[in-house]
């Protein structure tokens, strides 16, 4: 904490004050660089012209994101730390509607369409991305890569009949 807070320009008592232990820090860190690593899915979206080219670029951005894997730490400490659970439930709920609104947007401006609603799509494609992070970091012989992430979203054209 003491180097933290030197980094910062803090006092070390003022960190601890904040954000109670270094655990919270560490999930306020987590979920601060998943949700900026977040927002770089949004314009490589946008660049794509088919639903099905945006389904396979975010999944393969999603995947690479290098906050990914600090997030599903940080989440993991939550079962030792139950205290921290609302942090994190608080940020997941944060990433969701973020995620929500950007495909909202995308689906608008492209006349593209869901099978699901927005909230449920957004929170499945954030659910697979974690859980393929975590099974594949947990010794699970394989990779993130091998779970079909596009498949997890149904961004189609809007068909004749709609």
């Amino acid at each position: 904490m003491a180097e933290i807070a030197a980094t910062a320009g803090a006092h070390p008592n003022q960190i601890t004050y904040y954000f109670g232990s270094k655990d919270a820090l560490f999930v306020h860190a987590a979920f601060l660089m998943l949700l900026r690593d977040a927002e770089r899915l949004e314009p490589v979206g946008r660049r794509q012209r088919t639903p099905k080219a945006f389904r396979e670029a975010l999944a393969r951005t999603a995947l690479s994101l290098p906050a990914v894997p600090i997030a599903v730490q940080a989440m993991s400490i939550t079962r030792y730390r139950p205290e921290l659970q609302p942090l994190v439930q608080q940020n997941l709920d944060l990433l969701f509607r973020q995620a929500q609104r950007y495909l909202t947007a995308v689906l608008e401006r492209h006349d593209w369409v869901i099978d699901r609603p927005a909230d449920t799509e957004a929170r499945t494609f954030w659910s697979a991305v974690l859980g393929a992070r975590l099974i594949s970091e947990s010794g699970f012989d394989g990779r993130s890569s091998d779970i079909d992430l596009a498949g997890v979203l149904t961004v189609r054209a809007r068909s004749m009949h709609e």
